[in-house]
């Protein structure tokens, strides 16, 4: 037996790989509550702007926003933006050492973990910079922001194919987490065995109707985005709130808005049984 194989084996590296793992599956459980808390409160603040009872943006941060005016809401913006820095460096750890479960080594895999981690990484800056402050951190309009970020891209060169194919990228995105969602895919992630039934049946009832939702909001969103490409129309792109929002100008009416805003709640209640049940 080599040193180096002895050294690995070492008790004491047993013991640091054992603190490691540990440390990042409480990261993972942070993050994971985190997001719910901000899919919980969009889902509330559009489930209100449906039936008339409140404004708000129905976003990131209109939920900040709120959180914010709560009490002790300093306190809560800090821990909500340390649970998605969490966030990220578990996915940073997906990204470099795989996933848990099969095939988490997968390249496929690995790139979209890395994937994740740059976005909960930008969304934790965001609210960080918020809770410590910083004006217009966070809390500014994600409406403006995709209609500026689509600007400046429709001006590069090939820009309408840039934006197009995000768009489309984006609605595939939504299709994609739809189907897995109402497929319950991520039942696969869960450590059922030790779940009751009425908690399986919780993390069903959450995870379909939630993942459903959320899929269907992202493809509203690249909708948006790929008509802004093929007008060459800034303003056509819409973030979350206005992409909310324009189910309730459908024929269905505001009960369309509802029954999405509920879905968007449901998914942060996801969120909170994945960070109790999930397998990472």
């Amino acid at each position: 037996m080599s040193t180096a194989h002895r050294t690995s084996s070492s008790p004491r590296a047993v013991a640091r790989g054992a603190a490691n793992s540990s440390a990042l599956g409480v990261a993972a459980r942070c993050g994971l509550a985190a997001r719910g808390v901000l899919y919980v409160l969009i889902g509330l603040i559009a489930v209100r702007i449906a039936t008339g009872e409140g404004g708000g943006q129905a976003d990131r941060g209109g939920a900040l926003a709120e959180l914010s005016a709560r009490p002790m809401g300093s306190v809560m913006l800090w821990a909500l933006g340390l649970g998605l820095v969490g966030m990220a460096l578990w996915r940073l750890s997906e990204a470099v050492f795989g996933a848990a479960g099969d095939g988490g080594r997968k390249p496929g895999k690995r790139l979209l973990s890395a994937a994740r981690c740059v976005f909960y990484a930008f969304v934790a800056y965001s609210v960080l910079a918020f809770a410590a402050g910083e004006s217009g951190s966070g809390s500014g309009s994600g409406d403006r922001q995709s209609e500026d970020v689509t600007a400046r891209a429709l001006e590069l060169p090939g820009g309408q194919w840039i934006v197009g194919l995000a768009g489309v990228g984006i609605v595939v995105a939504g299709v994609w987490m739809a189907g897995r969602a109402a497929l319950r895919k991520y039942r696969k992630h869960l450590e059922l065995g030790t779940m009751s039934r009425r908690q399986r049946q919780f993390t069903d009832v959450t995870g379909v109707v939630g993942g459903v939702a959320r899929g269907a909001v992202f493809v509203a969103v690249g909708v948006f985005v790929t008509r802004a490409a093929l007008t060459y129309e800034p303003d056509e792109a819409k973030g979350l709130d206005d992409a909310l929002r324009s189910f309730a100008e459908t024929p269905a009416g505001p009960g369309l808005l509802v029954l999405v805003a509920t879905g968007m709640a449901l998914f942060g209640l996801f969120s909170f049984a994945s960070a109790r049940w999930r397998r990472v």
